[in-house]
């Protein structure tokens, strides 16, 4: 039998997306809890490999990976494809970068609430 999935959406508070800088974006992933904090960081179901697969990017375009254990929160910085403002740049802002994250897929653990 398979094991109970949710998707990041589901289990975060806030996931978004910013600039950080014109060659970056950041994404903060948030949890209202501890508990969902736990189950994702757990998991193993972020990283920067599955971070790397939702967006259908090479891995080394990720420049920082944090888990922020007193924030509850879990920190990814990747190079922008194109620079901020150059021709063909869909985002100035980076502000609507973080979709793929909300689809990854996070394991419940068997004495979860699915």
């Amino acid at each position: 039998m398979a094991r109970p999935e949710k998707l990041l959406s589901e289990v975060a508070a806030i996931i978004r997306s910013k600039n950080a800088g014109p060659f970056l974006v950041t994404f903060d992933i948030m949890f209202k809890d501890q508990e969902s904090y736990e189950m994702v960081c757990d998991s193993k179901a972020l990283t920067p490999e599955t971070v790397a697969k939702a967006f259908g990017i090479d891995v080394k375009r990720i420049t920082s990976f944090f888990i922020v254990p007193m924030a509850k929160a879990i920190k990814v910085t990747i190079r922008r494809p194109i620079v901020q403002g150059a021709i063909g740049d869909s985002d100035v802002y980076g502000c609507q970068q973080h979709v793929p994250l909300m689809n990854i897929r996070i394991p419940v653990p068997g004495d979860a609430p699915v």
